[in-house]
């Protein structure tokens, strides 16, 4: 008997539910970006590995929303006879459902869909069928266990707060609004609040929990008694532990008559229709945790600081590696591959004494494979390092006391002008948000032209952010400060930290990223600058000096000065002299 595929097991479940359409995004019940195996539906679904994106499965039609970091890698991964592919923002889904037949009954799942989404939705003329059960338990037969990650403690000498502390500053924002309880529904704010750090899914050191924040500092955590067996009795004893299923029927039980502060942007619309189900309040308003925990303290800063000339130290040997390897294994016929450079760089970082894991998975990908801005290597795509076309690696690792990210586009010989035009335009772009002062509490949004303007200047531009938060020994894409052009209402100030990213992509041919990570500083009263915290020589060899400012080459030799005075004491012998080399003043390397 032929077994039903994934899409056509779920439409029969459509007839079984009498329904039209189900929506199935690539989400947990918290929003996590990276998602369990246990939670990624649209991956079992679809085929499709990117992080964001969303399927709407008619009885007739599928499709298939991604936004533009995914628009190439998602028509190499799902069957394109089998979904139609449309851009998660230019054609969001609400103007989908909007165009469908009136009263059409499309299904969703109230733990996946947070209450922005909700209302969006609801405003169409179809009709939203929250269901009660997860339409996947009968149709995806060897499911993945959800994740079971034990769970350490984060010393204060690393966080710089202890937990107490910080429940008072949350309860304090909660007196000042008026609300009893703040449902926290994001495991990075529960493992910030808690000084706690998870192992559910790999590089991403937070548990999948929930918790309760009272008026008067008392926390109530649903978690998985299982994860915490490695906490002291003197944490648990600050804490009132319950089970992870709880959540929902506790948030019932103590929501008659009182006000629970909700984040709409997060928290799944369950909570919303379990709180007004039982009289409470929901107060509409964005975790206060989110803002504060943006705001790094003194000895968090430092940890930053820390992590990234460890991580420097690594790259520079890896670099090294490579600037020996490539151009020698080329020669003699057997290239270095992308899959074989992200190991060797990974064994670079574990020999860094603070190395935990990387952040995320590394980006390894030479020539066409680098217009793909998130793909990820395998056997099959396994491309070799040339000096024929550009190589770029985005990686990242966590450490005892900070999180990195950053990316390199490197060439191993002589490219066409095309490329070194484009590749100059993308640092021109990067060098313009490092030269750059602006006032305090200016938003991500209005920064953002600053880094596309030598692009935009060709006629070019590129589909994703310029910049993302970084979470302390967190998750590597942390909320809400960002730089893109889409509004973002948090404004930047001193102590905030991000990445400074942007990028060139040409289908087919080569993708060019430069991304340092950032600390917002104070530049003079009134005024901020980000502080570059990655250390890592920028490679010249394909820049067009004439193109080039005063100022920018001068924050080049500046920035080279001090990567080479900070790691020439951390990096192996045998990279030395190359990190001299490549860290040396414009005047020698234009030359």
């Amino acid at each position: 008997m032929q077994t039903a595929t994934p899409l056509q097991a779920l439409r029969d479940q459509l007839v079984a539910l009498e329904l039209d359409g189900i929506i199935v995004p690539r989400a947990d019940a918290h929003q996590s970006e990276d998602c369990a195996p246990h939670d990624n539906k649209l991956q079992w679904l679809t085929g499709f590995t990117g992080s964001a994106g969303l399927a709407l499965v008619l009885r007739d039609r599928a499709l298939m929303f991604v936004d533009g970091r995914y628009q190439v890698q998602v028509r190499s991964e799902v069957d394109l006879h089998a979904f139609e592919i449309h851009h998660l923002h230019n054609e969001p889904l609400d103007q989908v459902l909007a165009a469908l037949p009136a009263g059409s009954r499309i299904g969703f799942e109230p733990l996946l869909m947070v209450n922005s989404q909700f209302t969006a939705l609801d405003a169409t003329h179809c009709e939203l069928v929250a269901l009660t059960r997860d339409p996947f338990d009968a149709i995806w037969r060897d499911r993945p266990a959800a994740p079971c990650g034990v769970i350490r403690e984060m010393p204060v000498a690393i966080s710089g707060e202890s937990s107490a502390d910080k429940r008072a500053r949350i309860a304090q924002v909660l007196a000042e609004k008026g609300a009893d309880f703040l449902a926290i529904t994001l495991p990075d704010n529960i493992a910030w609040l808690l000084n706690i750090r998870g192992s559910d899914i790999a590089m991403n050191p937070v548990a999948h929990s929930f918790a309760l924040l009272s008026h008067d500092g008392a926390v109530e955590w649903f978690v998985d008694p299982r994860k915490t067996t490695a906490l002291s009795a003197e944490v648990k004893a600050t804490l009132t532990l319950s089970d992870f299923d709880a959540f929902l029927p506790r948030c019932q039980q103590v929501a008659p008559g009182k006000r629970i502060l909700l984040d709409g942007d997060f928290a799944p619309v369950a909570l919303r229709f379990a709180i007004e189900q039982q009289g409470g309040e929901v107060l509409w308003s964005a975790d206060p945790i989110t803002f504060i925990k943006a705001h790094k303290n003194p000895i968090e800063l430092a940890g930053y600081r820390e992590s990234h000339q460890q991580d420097g130290a690594a790259w520079v040997n890896f670099l090294a590696w490579l600037a020996q390897e490539v151009p020698a294994r080329e020669a003699a016929g057997n290239p270095v591959t992308e899959l074989e450079a992200q190991q060797k760089q990974l064994e670079f970082r574990q020999q860094q004494a603070g190395f935990i894991e990387q952040s995320f998975s590394t980006i390894s990908a030479s020539a066409s494979n680098a217009a793909m801005c998130h793909y990820h290597s395998s056997e099959k795509t396994n491309k070799a390092i040339t000096g024929a076309n550009f190589y770029l690696n985005d990686s990242g690792g966590q450490y005892q006391n900070g999180t990195t990210d950053a990316t390199r586009t490197l060439s191993f010989g002589p490219l066409d002008a095309q490329q070194r035009l484009h590749y100059t335009a993308v640092l021109k772009g990067f060098l313009s948000m490092f030269t750059l002062q602006f006032p305090a509490g200016t938003h991500g949004h209005q920064l953002d032209a600053f880094a596309r303007r030598a692009l935009w200047d060709l006629g070019l531009d590129f589909d994703h952010g310029t910049g993302h938060g970084v979470g302390h020994q967190l998750l590597i894409h942390e909320q809400p400060q960002r730089i893109a052009k889409k509004v973002n209402p948090w404004p930047l100030s001193a102590g905030n930290i991000l990445t400074i990213e942007p990028g060139y992509y040409l289908a087919d041919r080569y993708g060019i990223r430069i991304e340092n990570q950032a600390e917002v500083v104070e530049s003079q009263p009134g005024f901020c600058r980000f502080s570059s915290l990655t250390l890592i020589p920028i490679d010249l060899s394909q820049v067009e000096w004439s193109l080039l400012s005063e100022q920018e080459k001068q924050w080049l030799d500046d920035y080279h000065q001090q990567v080479r005075e900070t790691l020439l004491p951390r990096v192996s012998s045998n990279a030395r002299e190359w990190l001299i080399a490549a860290t040396a003043p414009l005047c020698v390397q234009a030359n």
